[in-house]
């Protein structure tokens, strides 16, 4: 298949912003006629143009199923499903055969869940999950340890967002068995040093589960660097299809779970007395794949491996810098949230305004952001406060954009007295 064509870079190798944000189509549209200001990309990113004409081509060009027909059509779909697999196997530096293809974290998590952690947990075994992780890192914890007797134990934080790793280490005893660690918080930006917590865990062998969901997306992950024993991710968030994602986990674990789901394509023999299944990662790709999608992903890893991961993150630092600084000029707001290094999202509140009502507002004035709880009420519930308000950038923001947000939040601040 043919390559999509990288975003623009100056003969010098830096980046011309501007050129890359003509890319996204979506960014050019007006809300309630007003240029929009999008800052919800920890929700979800915009798409560049190359990853919707990737999808468009697939269903125009060689729409079939995959792994199945031998006409033309499905080798060609086929190739480009596999070709994807083999991108972001380079993309994280890990080999083809051990990426899952799937729905994104939350389907990534809960085949963790259930093929690793369910046949092996019993009562008096304990799962040690973060405070700051997103309820997909946790409700499958939970739900596990109500069938298998286990228990879900909590890794506290700091009040500046950073996990207390000493309390961490102190709390991975003999009991633990599995540690859930977020790279990112989705809501206070807050990287964790999962490196090192990987490699305390695998001291006291402690299997680990890292969501890469806000990490993927923002710098240059290399999985095997880590230590980790899975990582989940998802698609929707790295300029790629809603519906896609992955789960990349050690051969060893893959080779000896069992199947999450069965059916087609997961299977190499089946007959009334009993099933063969396939290799891995295919035992447990289950069913037809989101195959325009999956297409539509990699491209986006090919948009964002020729931009260049680290300048995606040096550019967001840069957006970070002049975004808190023009926050912290509004009376009355706090932020959640200031570790060092963190990611580009700030969670923040208002002095008597209710988040839902500040976004709402926003809205009108052309600014989206996210408000609400984030699917983290745990975290919330340390600090306090029922909802917060959240603007996520990503490196197709610019600096205007953040000036023209400080103002539109002075100005419902004002109206909402």
């Amino acid at each position: 298949m043919a390559q999509p064509a990288g975003p623009a870079a100056a003969a010098t190798g830096s980046v011309d912003w501007a050129r890359v944000r003509a890319d996204f189509p979506l960014l050019h549209r007006a809300v309630h006629d007003r240029p929009l200001v999008y800052f919800d990309n920890a929700n979800t990113s915009q798409k560049p143009a190359t990853v919707i004409e990737a999808m468009d081509g697939y269903y125009r060009r060689y729409n079939a199923n995959v792994s199945r027909a031998v006409h033309q059509l499905g080798s060609e779909a086929t190739e480009a499903y596999e070709d994807a697999r083999r991108r972001l196997a380079r993309f994280l530096n890990v080999r083809a055969d051990e990426l899952v293809l799937c729905s994104g974290t939350t389907f990534a998590i809960n085949l963790v869940a259930y093929s690793w952690a369910l046949p092996r947990l019993k009562p008096g075994d304990a799962i040690l999950v973060s405070r700051m992780e997103h309820h997909a890192n946790i409700v499958p914890w939970q739900l596990v340890a109500e069938r298998t007797g286990a228990s879900v134990r909590v890794a506290e934080i700091r009040r500046d967002g950073t996990l207390d790793l000493d309390a961490l280490y102190a709390a991975m005893t003999p009991e633990v068995k599995l540690l859930a660690v977020a790279h990112v918080s989705n809501l206070l930006g807050t990287v964790n040093p999962v490196r090192a917590i990987c490699r305390e865990a695998a001291r006291r062998g402690i299997v680990t589960v890292v969501d890469g969901s806000q990490a993927v997306p923002h710098r240059k992950v290399d999985i095997p660097a880590i230590g980790c024993d899975f990582y989940a991710f998802t698609g929707h968030k790295m300029c790629g299809p809603t519906g896609t994602g992955a789960l990349w986990a050690r051969r060893g674990h893959l080779e000896t779970m069992p199947p999450f789901i069965g059916g087609g394509e997961m299977i190499r023999e089946v007959s009334f007395e009993g099933t063969v299944y396939n290799d891995p990662p295919h035992k447990f790709e289950a069913g037809t794949p989101n195959i325009a999608g999956f297409v539509g992903l990699g491209a986006a890893v090919d948009y964002l491996d020729a931009l260049g991961m680290e300048a995606v993150e040096a550019r967001e630092a840069e957006l970070l810098a002049h975004l808190t600084a023009a926050l912290g000029d509004i009376a009355g707001l706090r932020i959640l949230g200031t570790a060092p290094d963190k990611a580009a999202v700030v969670a923040f509140l208002v002095e008597g305004a209710h988040a839902h009502d500040l976004a709402t507002l926003l809205d009108l004035e052309g600014v989206a952001i996210r408000s609400g709880q984030h699917c983290a009420h745990p975290l919330l519930q340390f600090y306090g406060v029922a909802a917060t308000c959240r603007a996520s950038l990503a490196f197709y923001n610019t600096h205007e954009e953040i000036e023209v947000f400080a103002a539109a939040l002075r100005k419902v601040r004002g109206l909402l007295g």
